[in-house]
Parts: C-alpha cells; structure tokens; sequence
C-alpha cells in the first residue's frame, strides 16, 4: 500500500509504532513517514533493529513452551499490532491445531490486515480479532469471551505495548484486572522496553521528535512488580533475548520480559 492509496484514518503521513515496528523487522507494511522516523530511531538507537527481531524470536519461543510444555490451548494476544513471520496463532496450532487465539489491537491498519491474514479457522482451532484499546479490558474480556473459555488456562501477552501508558499504577490495573478472569494455571507474558542505557534513552527522545507517540522506558524493577502473586516461570525477568535462547549466540538488547503463572 502506497501512501497515495492509504485511507485516510490511516494518517500515513503520521509515524505509527506498529508500522515502524513493521518497518524495522523488514516488513513491507509502513509509509514514508514511518521509516523516516524509523531511521531518526536507529542512527542514535541502531539496536532497535535488533531489539524488533529480537521481539519475535522471544514470542516463537514463549509460545513454543506454554504450547508445547505446559499445554496451553488458548492465548490473549493484547497489542498484537501488524502481522508478521510465525504469528501467535501459527507457533501455538502449528503445536496443537486445536489452540485458539485472539489478537487485540485498535490500529485501523492493523485492523484490515487481521481481517484478510489472521482471522479463520484450522479445523479444530481459531483464530479471531477484538478491535479494543488495552485500556478497555473489561471490554476485551467480554468480546474474547466469544472465543475463548474461561474456565480454562489461558496465556494473556502484552509483548512491548505498555510503554504508552505513562502511569504504571495504571498498567498495572490493566494487567490484573485480565489476570483477575482467567483461572489458575493461566499465564502473564510480558516484555517491554527498559532505560538501562543511555542510547535506548536517546532513542525514545529521537521518537517522540520525530513526531510519534512518546514511549515510557522503565527500570527491569518497575517492570517486575507487574508480576505480583504470579509464579515466574525459569529464568524469571531477564532481557529478552536471555530467555531460554535458542543456540548459543545471544544479543544484550534493552528489553526486558517474563513469563508468569497464576498459581
């Protein structure tokens, strides 16, 4: 899509984190406006780029797990933003097809691309979208509530979304009031960007000049007290690409994340 061809509502003359994000992990779904800001990001943040990548081996490899080992059939994927390689929804049912999954987003460009690649059926499962804000999670709740049961673990992901929510008294509202439906033996992963280094800062700044929305870094500290009454699963809050790698090779990025059970 061209920006002459965008629909209005798109604002494809506005940076917009989930086409950026696109952007930097080589994808084709972004505007002008979104890899000039893109670029601005790298030159004083050129881990960005890895960070991005490094972004979706760690959701492969979460999914991978709580599919395969501990048997998890249904997942909340909140902020899910455009699709990319090996989403959700193709790791969990390509592990056990009759897994269902519901993306979240408000994006209208996320919206009309999971209306043509990710929402269907494998013959046992499904695949589904609620069109919400993750501020609105009484409203998730109950549209997720459709598809999913429950009655029955479910695997609730904020994968590096929360960062536009300046309060984290309110981030962590919104955590616990979706952690608060689901039963035990259900699972919190979340990961989200950190200002452990001066570049990341730098980076942030260099973002919200560029004229997008300001993104919130926060201490691996703040990030762990969303994990409050849940059962972290090994290694606990690391950096992301740190947990449970695949291979020997590890990159040190500025992010963070965990995985957590509901006891």
């Amino acid at each position: 899509m061209t920006d002459q061809e965008a629909p209005a509502e798109l604002q494809p003359d506005v940076p917009h984190a989930a086409r950026m994000w696109n952007y930097w992990m080589g994808g084709k779904d972004n505007f002008a406006a979104d890899r000039g800001a893109g670029d601005a990001v790298a030159q004083v943040y050129p881990e960005i780029v890895v960070m991005a990548q490094q972004s979706r081996k760690f959701l492969i490899r979460v999914v991978r797990h709580l599919a395969a080992e501990a048997g998890v059939r249904q997942f909340l994927d909140i902020g899910t933003g455009l699709p990319t390689m090996q989403n959700t929804h193709e790791v969990a049912q390509s592990i056990n097809p009759e897994s269902k999954i519901v993306y979240v987003d408000n994006d209208p460009m996320v919206l009309a691309y999971a209306r043509a690649l990710l929402v269907g059926t494998t013959s046992e499962g499904v695949t589904t979208y609620v069109h919400a804000d993750y501020h609105e999670p009484k409203k998730i709740l109950d549209e997720a509530s459709a598809a999913l049961d429950f009655s029955q673990p479910v695997v609730v992901m904020f994968m590096g979304v929360m960062g536009y929510e300046p309060d984290l008294d309110v981030v962590r509202s919104i955590v616990n009031t979706v952690m608060e439906k689901v039963p035990s033996g259900s699972y919190l992963v979340f990961w989200d960007g950190t200002d452990t280094s001066e570049a990341v800062v730098e980076g942030a700044a260099k973002l919200a000049e560029m004229g997008g929305v300001p993104y919130i870094l926060r201490s691996p500290e703040q990030l762990a007290t969303v994990f409050e009454g849940l059962e972290l699963v090994e290694p606990g809050l690391t950096q992301i690409s740190s947990w449970r790698p695949d291979g020997d090779g590890i990159e040190p990025i500025e992010a963070y994340g965990a995985v957590g059970r509901k006891p």
